[in-house]
């Protein structure tokens, strides 16, 4: 996702000067693409650039780029603006809020609802939160981005509803599977049941992006099962926190969870539909 979010603010005429991987290989491969710095650490990005763009993997990672000592963006930062793409827990861009405004930096959450090819085309379901006044200044670099940007409220609430769009699409993705499931074990023509289901109740963006991947078993990954797990978590997490019964992200969430214990979690989160199609897996 980074990667391409680079490529295309290129592509617009942006000055991209640096990036970072934890994937050196591919962060050199990317810099020599784009005739920018290969950072070889953290605090390089934020020498280099006024606006610095993270996309991690988890929370964990999130706070070990904004570190409190030792390599990180935080290094310099004053006057910078960061704008964290990554789907964390609320709690988690709060934090790093704190840290930043602490060094004299501002932040913004660009929680993102896409795909690897709208990141790549600009066109990103964009959903920000956090300072407004960094929202406004930065509004036409976003716009670049996003076909759809949203400024959602102050920081955690955007994140907050990135857990919910998650949520939503895991549990219409692992009922999809069962449904495909079921019918392959009835015997039924899936191409039918997924022209039926376009036309009915049972239709969904999922169905679109999913169902005849998974009839197929073509689960290269755009969306991981193991972000699904974790995203999934967070979005039960926060309902734990309501006092909420989520028994439908319960269940999702241990459905990737089981993909993730089966090895699994390297595939798209279509894959689920191997754990419900009879004969697929053990």
């Amino acid at each position: 996702m980074g990667a391409n979010m680079a490529r295309r603010l290129s592509d617009c005429g942006c000055a991209v000067v640096a990036v970072f991987d934890a994937n050196q290989g591919a962060a050199a491969e990317l810099a020599l693409e784009l005739g920018a710095a290969h950072a070889k650490e953290l605090a390089a990005v934020t020498a280099a650039a006024d606006v610095i763009f993270t996309v991690v993997t988890d929370d964990e990672a999130q706070l070990a780029v904004f570190a409190e000592s030792g390599d990180s963006l935080l290094t310099g930062a004053r006057g910078r603006v960061f704008v964290n793409c990554a789907t964390l827990s609320p709690d988690i861009h709060v934090e790093v809020e704190r840290r930043a405004r602490k060094a004299g930096a501002a932040c913004l959450e660009g929680c993102m609802a896409s795909s690897i090819p709208q990141a790549r085309n600009g066109t990103l379901y964009l959903m920000c939160g956090g300072d407004r006044a960094a929202f406004d200044r930065l509004k036409p670099l976003l716009e670049k981005l996003s076909s759809a940007l949203r400024y959602i409220g102050p920081t955690g609430r955007a994140a907050q509803v990135k857990a919910l769009v998650n949520m939503v699409m895991n549990i219409n993705t692992a009922g999809l599977a069962e449904g495909l499931g079921l019918g392959a074990a009835l015997g039924l023509d899936l191409d039918v049941l997924r022209e039926v289901f376009a036309q009915t109740g049972a239709n969904s963006q999922v169905l679109k992006t999913d169902g005849e991947d998974m009839q197929n078993r073509a689960h290269d990954c755009y969306f991981s099962a193991a972000h699904a797990s974790k995203d999934s978590t967070i979005a039960w997490t926060l309902g734990v926190r309501a006092g909420l019964n989520l028994p439908l992200c319960a269940a999702t969430k241990l459905q990737y969870d089981r993909m993730k214990a089966l090895g699994l979690g390297q595939l798209d989160k279509s894959g689920i539909a191997e754990l419900t199609f009879k004969g697929r897996h053990a």
